[in-house]
C-alpha cells in the first residue's frame, strides 16, 4: 500500500486528474452564473421572456459539451452521450432543481415547448430504429433543428410586442437601471466558454481516475461522460433553481434535450455513419422516450415540480446508473 501510494507514477496523473476535476466545478459555477445572469438581465433589456433565452441562448451554451464529444467521440460514446445526458437532464437535474426549490412551470411549456421535445425524441428514436443514423438522418435532424429556431425566433417576437404593449416607454426605463448590453453579453459568452471548459476537465479527470481504478471504458462513456458533459445543465439548473429563475432551469433542460437529439446528433451524423448498438436500441433509447414522457404527466399537475417529485426522479436515475453497471 505504501509503494502504491508513494509511486510518482501512480501519484502524479491521479493528483492532476484531481485538481482537474476541482478546477472544473469552479469553473461550471461561474460559468453557470455568468451565463443565467447575463441571459436573465439581457432577456427584461431586450423584452423576450427568460423562458425563450433559457429554450435558446442558455439550453445551446450547455449543449457546447455534447457536440464537443460528438465531434471526437465514437459511434457509443457520441450515442451514449446524448442518450444519456437527455436521461441525466429531466431525471437528475430537473429532479436536483426541484429538491432545492419547487418549480412553477408556464402554462407555454406544458402546451408547446414540452409537446416539441417529445416529437423530437420520437423522431430520433424513430430514425435510429434502423440500427444506423445516415447522413440523410443528419440532414433531416438539422433541417428539424432549423423549424425549431424560427418557430423560437417568431415566438420571442410575439413576446416582445406583448410586452411593449403592456409595458410601453417604462420598458426603456426600467432597461436603463441594467447592466449595459456590452456587459451582460459578454457575461454569457463566458458563461458558457466557462461551462464548456469545466465540462471537459471535470470528464477528463474523472476518466482518469476511474480508468486507473480499472473501469471499463465503456461504463466511463455511459455513466461519466454522459453526466460529465450534463453538468453545465445541472450547474445551470441549480443557480437558476437558487435564485428563483424556475423559467431558465426548465427552459434550459427541455430546450438542451432538443438541441442534443437535432443538432448535436444531426452535425455529427453528417460527418459519417453512426451505428446504433442493440443495448441502445432495446434499453436506452426506449429509456430515454419513457422518462420523457413521463415529464407530461408531472409537469400538468398544477404546472409545477413538486419537491417530492424531484426526489423520486433523482432515485430513478441513480437505479437506472446503477443498472447500467449490472448489464
Amino acid at each position: 500500500m505504501a509503494q502504491l501510494f508513494g509511486s510518482s507514477t501512480f501519484m502524479d496523473p491521479i493528483l492532476l486528474a484531481v485538481g482537474m476535476v476541482i478546477a472544473g466545478l469552479v469553473l461550471l459555477y461561474f460559468g453557470a452564473e455568468g451565463l443565467v445572469g447575463g441571459a436573465s438581465s439581457l432577456a427584461l433589456r431586450l423584452g423576450i421572456t427568460p423562458l425563450i433565452v433559457g429554450l435558446t441562448v442558455v439550453s445551446f451554451g450547455t449543449s457546447a459539451p455534447e457536440l464537443l464529444v460528438g465531434l471526437i467521440g465514437s459511434d457509443d460514446v457520441n450515442l451514449g452521450n446524448v442518450v444519456g445526458s437527455n436521461v441525466a437532464n429531466i431525471a437528475l437535474i430537473l429532479g436536483v432543481a426541484a429538491a432545492i426549490s419547487p418549480l412553477k412551470i408556464e402554462t407555454r411549456v406544458v402546451t408547446h415547448e414540452l409537446p416539441i421535445m417529445l416529437a423530437a425524441t420520437g423522431f430520433f428514436i424513430a430514425l435510429a430504429f434502423d440500427g444506423e443514423l445516415t447522413r440523410l438522418d443528419g440532414v433531416l435532424l438539422l433541417t428539424a433543428m432549423a423549424a425549431y429556431m424560427v418557430y423560437m425566433f417568431l415566438g420571442a417576437r410575439r413576446d416582445m410586442k406583448r410586452l411593449e404593449a403592456i409595458v410601453g416607454d417604462d420598458l426603456n426605463d426600467a432597461d436603463a437601471k441594467q447592466r449595459s448590453v456590452v456587459v451582460d453579453t459578454l457575461l454569457m459568452v463566458g458563461g458558457i466558454a466557462g461551462l464548456a471548459l469545466g465540462a471537459k476537465w471535470m470528464v477528463d479527470g474523472a476518466t482518469t481516475i476511474a480508468s486507473s481504478m480499472g473501469i471499463s471504458e465503456l461504463v466511463i462513456a455511459l455513466t461519466v461522460v454522459a453526466i460529465g458533459t450534463s453538468l453545465p445543465e445541472l450547474a445551470t439548473s441549480v443557480v437558476a433553481a437558487f435564485r428563483g429563475e424556475a423559467d431558465i432551469s426548465v427552459g434550459n433542460v427541455v430546450g438542451s434535450n432538443i438541441f442534443n437529439l437535432l443538432f448535436v446528433m444531426g452535425v455529427v451524423a453528417c460527418f459519417g455513419t453512426i451505428v446504433v448498438g442493440p443495448d441502445a436500441l432495446n434499453i436506452d433509447l426506449w429509456v430515454m422516450g419513457g422518462i420523457s414522457l413521463l415529464l407530461w404527466p408531472l409537469l400538468r399537475s398544477g404546472h409545477s415540480l413538486k419537491r417530492w417529485e424531484g426526489v423520486l426522479m433523482v432515485v430513478g436515475y441513480l437505479v437506472y446508473t446503477v443498472t447500467m453497471f449490472m448489464r
